[in-house]
């Protein structure tokens, strides 16, 4: 299978909320620059949730890294910080105001989880989202049985009645723009 390079953003930063809004944004213009506005809206809200989830519950710090993946048929993007305890995603109560952030991005995204870094020093927690394919261009309808034969020109002209089946209209003669 012959698949296009893949191509990746990376932002680092400090969870913050001021931060957060930046990182928004930065992703958004990423994916209108690879003209893929139709992801901008899902990627934004669940990037925005993993964030959240970094500034409120991390630790020692705040400080993390996005990274955005494209692929040939998904987007990937992950949230690396370097607190080690994986995320859970709790029952909600109905009349909660929090504590649906991983249950919005599993509504969002094509796919999602999270895991440990190798070396130990914090976790992932990453989201897919499938890339739209452009539509194929339009294929002309088959030709039918006879095909090769050009059409009847289109009569626009009904001041005058069409010739009997079987005679060649002929085209009028042309006229000089030159008086005589």
């Amino acid at each position: 299978m012959i698949s296009r390079p893949s191509r990746h953003c990376t932002v680092e930063l400090q969870a913050l909320p001021s931060r957060i809004g930046q990182v928004r944004r930065i992703v958004s213009a990423q994916l209108r620059y690879w003209h893929l506005d139709p992801l901008i809206d899902p990627a934004a809200l669940a990037v925005t949730e993993l964030l959240t989830n970094v500034h409120r519950h991390a630790e020692p710090d705040k400080q993390c890294t996005v990274e955005i993946v494209l692929m040939l048929d998904r987007l990937t993007v992950s949230v690396r910080d370097h607190d080690p305890r994986l995320p859970c995603v709790p029952e909600c109560d109905p009349m909660a105001t929090r504590g649906r952030g991983l249950a919005l991005v599993a509504s969002v995204s094509q796919s999602w989880g999270m895991h440990a870094r190798d070396d130990g020093s914090g976790k992932v927690v990453w989201f897919t989202l499938a890339v739209p394919q452009p539509a194929a261009p339009a294929k002309p309808p088959l030709a039918a049985h006879g095909a090769g034969r050009t059409a009847p020109p289109d009569r626009t002209d009904l001041s005058r009645p069409a010739p009997p089946a079987g005679v060649r209209e002929r085209a009028p003669a042309a006229r000089s723009a030159v008086s005589h």
